[in-house]
């Protein structure tokens, strides 16, 4: 082998490495204090706590629902608001309609920008925090906006809101957004949220191995988002 060769091998050798290269405790992911219980055991749970009012989720949120299009069918996306006082549960609510009306993929970036939109006056064209409002503004959004609309005024949306609010505090989520996976570890993220989904994609796989789960089919189709990747977890 000449010099050129054996340099080339070399530098490919090292990439390889780097890209197998496993995860890291403390750098890449930390181990959860307290365990938090998946809506199906028998499948991987990437639970995210976001707010709809945190930029940053505003910036993870495309990214990683984009990604959830490519889960295999043992792992599947839960999305949970935070609450941390009285007046973030109206946003726990809509984020409560969303997942029980399967609209996720619509939704989300609809509010998001919705909820980052100023006026001249620097201030939010909509106040979604105002249930009349919400209302008001999703039925002008069609058939996905009346579909969540519904979800938001069923006699269970209030519970599944308060439920994120039980969990906020339970689990001591004191800032957003926060990724956890199979119940157990919460992804370190970085700045580069796209980068972040390797990262996440292996730490899906530790969970597998150690729960010696068999090699996963991939997924037939993407269904909504939110609630309805937690329905076909529980197929």
């Amino acid at each position: 082998m000449n010099i050129k060769s054996l340099i080339t091998a070399c530098v490919l050798g090292i990439f390889a490495t780097a890209a197998h290269a496993e995860i890291k405790e403390g750098t890449d992911y930390v181990l959860l204090k307290k365990p938090i219980p998946q809506l199906n055991a028998d499948k991987i749970e990437v639970t995210q706590f976001f707010a709809y009012f945190c930029i940053h989720c505003k910036n993870l949120d495309p990214v990683l629902l984009q990604h959830s299009r490519s889960f295999p069918q043992d792992t599947y996306l839960r999305n949970v608001h935070v609450v941390w006082d009285e007046n973030a549960i109206t946003m726990a609510r809509i984020a409560a309609a969303v997942n029980a009306s399967g609209t996720l993929y619509q939704a989300n970036p609809a509010i998001f920008d919705a909820m980052f939109t100023r006026g001249a006056d620097n201030r939010p064209t909509y106040n979604l925090n105002d249930p009349a409002t919400f209302k008001s503004w999703a039925a002008s959004k069609g058939a996905w906006g009346n579909a969540v609309v519904r979800a938001f005024d069923s006699p269970t949306n209030l519970a599944e809101a308060k439920n994120m609010e039980k969990m906020t505090f339970e689990y001591g989520i004191n800032s957003t957004p926060q990724v956890m996976v199979g119940g157990k570890y919460q992804l370190n993220l970085s700045n580069n949220f796209a980068a972040d989904m390797s990262r996440l994609d292996e730490l899906i796989a530790k969970v597998r191995k150690e729960r010696n789960m068999a090699t996963p089919k991939a997924k037939k189709a993407t269904l909504g988002a939110g609630a309805a990747l937690a329905v076909q977890a529980n197929q």
